[in-house]
């Protein structure tokens, strides 16, 4: 088994992904009682609503954690406080825990808790387009995202899907860092961009792009990001992970039960340099695609296309199992505690 393109930036110094710190919790006072928990995530997004829901609403803190989270600005970097322990937790593409495992790593990262079930990116176009079709996007360059990472992926996996070859058919300009694509494409580079929320909103409210698209509605069902650690750090805290997946569901059950308003009012401290009413609107539209679970089990047959899915981006030969990858035990007790 080998990994045609691999996560060099693993090896990188963990003290990269410490650029942003954020206190959680509402309490000004900290509890010597709790555990304390660091955090690091892939980004800070709303997409990810459902997790600043159970910070806001100081659900760690019920089930006994002190938690802090860090802020990684990329997979790789999360991948990499993770595997050096700067991290007890890892939230990001599950791609990355596979990529660790086909590369040999002894203490590798295991999957234990699913957030999103589908893409959280969407197509700008430079002008509305009521009929959007894929093809359009033939002979396009597009801005894209990371070899290897889930919105890449999941792009080239819903071109494939419209008969359209990733490589031959458009042009795809992946040499942006992550978070820079939306100021390049208003800055005149590219027919489209790929981006993620607030970019795509605050580039329709700017007037340099349109969205077009919905990665997410146009995926399917994927298994886009989840929590991790390593399996020595579950085998040693395996009651800091039931208390954690215990306060992620109850993050969950919210969403599922309040309207993109009530959830938009929670979390926007969060995010305090985006008004509320573009959070609720970013809020609705993750929403009505059904982003996030009911529940945080990542079950196999999501596995299984996630594997598909790297094999037809070319990232990955062989297989890896699907027991050694995923836990499910503390998502499952977390749903029937409730």
């Amino acid at each position: 088994m080998c990994i045609t393109k691999k996560i060099g930036a693993v090896l990188l110094s963990v003290g990269l992904t410490m650029s942003m710190l954020t206190g959680c919790g509402s309490s000004t006072e900290k509890n010597s009682d709790l555990k304390k928990v660091v955090l690091n995530e892939v980004a800070h997004s709303i997409f990810y609503a459902p997790m600043y829901v159970a910070i806001e609403e100081g659900y760690f803190e019920q089930k006994g954690i002190e938690l802090t989270l860090v802020t990684g600005f990329g997979a790789d970097k999360t991948m990499t406080a993770v595997l050096s322990g700067e991290a007890d937790i890892g939230f990001m593409g599950c791609e990355s825990t596979v990529y660790t495992y086909a590369q040999g790593a002894r203490d590798y990262v295991v999957n234990f808790a699913q957030l999103t079930q589908r893409a959280g990116n969407f197509l700008v176009a430079r002008e509305p387009i009521e009929d959007f079709s894929w093809d359009m996007l033939k002979g396009q360059e597009v801005l894209g995202g990371r070899a290897g990472g889930m919105p890449q992926m999941v792009f080239e996996y819903i071109l494939r899907k419209n008969n359209i070859d990733p490589v031959t058919d458009l042009s795809i300009d992946q040499s942006i860092d992550f978070g820079s694509t939306a100021a390049a494409f208003s800055g005149g580079q590219g027919a489209f961009t790929v981006e993620f929320e607030p970019h795509a909103t605050a580039l329709e409210a700017k007037g340099d792009g349109y969205v077009v698209a919905s990665l997410g509605e146009d995926s399917g069902y994927v298994p886009y990001t989840s929590f991790c650690a390593k399996q020595s750090y579950i085998a040693e805290n395996a009651d800091i992970m039931q208390a954690f997946t215990d306060a992620l569901q109850m993050g969950m059950d919210y969403v599922t039960t309040h309207t993109p308003e009530e959830i938009a009012k929670i979390i926007a401290p969060q995010f305090s340099e985006t008004d509320v009413e573009t959070i609720t609107t970013i809020v609705s539209r993750y929403h009505e695609q059904d982003t996030w679970k009911t529940n945080l089990v990542f079950e196999q047959d999501a596995f299984d296309l996630l594997l598909n899915i790297l094999k037809d981006a070319g990232q990955l030969e062989g297989t890896v199992p699907y027991e050694d990858l995923v836990n499910t035990d503390f998502a499952k007790k977390a749903i029937e505690t409730e």
